[in-house]
């Protein structure tokens, strides 16, 4: 794959240029002060880490420097950068294709966040690994978004199984199936309707559009746009969509709109949910997949 952190460096400069303005200057003393730690909370909550994860963050600071004798700033900011890494690196991540057959994401959000850009990007990052991708035109509630999937198809050389609007969804997943089957592909990306997460009929759709892919036995992931400028929000949404279909990791959008990126800690911490790709832009080479390590480096150079 071509390296699109190159770029995404660049989508994350408001959240890069905040965190230093308030945190650089708190690590150029010889220590920090009781006073210097508190604004430091101040800035990790005002970043939208969470009032949660701050207070967790910041106690495993000061016990490793409790234990480990550390007292200058270069070693706490240093340990810092560490635990921050540690929280991101949430177990059980899945990548986005199974060594064979076919691999199913079941792309799910509520409206406005971003799913069609996000799912033509994902389509874009698979076909520059050289996995065969189709899309299938899952949310037959909207015209529209029927419409714009085989516009990005077009762009993308990316074949779009579509029906009439108002089909029945899990129709149009098996459809998707068995022609993903017939030619081969690697990933099948399923768009969904948009919908509120607290609609219980709309949920139990998505459960019945699960059901279809797991009989096709194709395996399935799940996976969750959120709107990184929605903040903590958006973890009212995940929770409720983890509860109910299942979420194995999330592509989160629009992070070049916010310059409170903390929210990447919040939504692994407080969900144990892994971020699997970050969107940073309309194009579709503004996203990559998440590296934990690369983005607390870029926040912190």
């Amino acid at each position: 794959m071509i390296d699109l952190w190159k770029k995404t460096e660049q989508g994350i400069r408001r959240t890069k240029d905040a965190w230093l303005g308030r945190m650089s200057r708190l690590f150029e003393g010889e220590a920090l002060e009781q006073e210097a730690w508190e604004e430091l909370e101040e800035a990790l909550i005002a970043a939208d880490v969470g009032l949660d994860t701050t207070q967790k963050l910041l106690t495993q600071v000061k016990e490793k420097a409790r234990r480990q004798a550390l007292t200058n700033t270069s070693q706490l900011r240093q340990t810092l950068m560490t635990e921050m890494i540690s929280i991101l690196q949430v177990d059980g991540q899945r990548a986005a294709s199974t060594p064979s057959g076919l691999a199913v994401i079941l792309v799910v959000g509520v409206n406005g966040v971003g799913k069609t850009t996000s799912i033509a990007k994902l389509a874009y990052a698979l076909r520059q690994e050289g996995k065969g991708v189709i899309i299938a035109a899952g949310d037959t509630f909207r015209a529209a978004a029927i419409d714009q999937l085989k516009v990005w198809g077009q762009r993308l050389g990316v074949t779009v199984i579509a029906n009439r609007p108002g089909a029945d969804p899990g129709a149009v997943v098996f459809d998707a199936i068995t022609a993903a089957k017939a030619r081969g592909a690697d990933v099948l990306i399923v768009d969904t309707a948009g919908r509120l997460h607290t609609k219980y009929h709309l949920m139990e759709e998505l459960k019945k559009i699960q059901r279809v892919v797991t009989r096709a036995e194709a395996s399935c992931q799940g996976l969750l746009v959120l709107d990184a400028t929605t903040g903590q929000n958006g973890l009212i949404q995940a929770r409720h969509f983890a509860e109910t279909v299942g979420i194995d990791g999330i592509f989160l959008a629009k992070l070049d709109g916010t310059a409170k990126g903390g929210i990447v800690l919040a939504i692994c911490d407080q969900l144990n949910i892994p971020i699997l790709y970050i969107g940073t832009g309309e194009g579709v080479e503004d996203m990559a997949p998440f590296d934990a390590q690369r983005f607390v480096e870029v926040l912190f150079s």
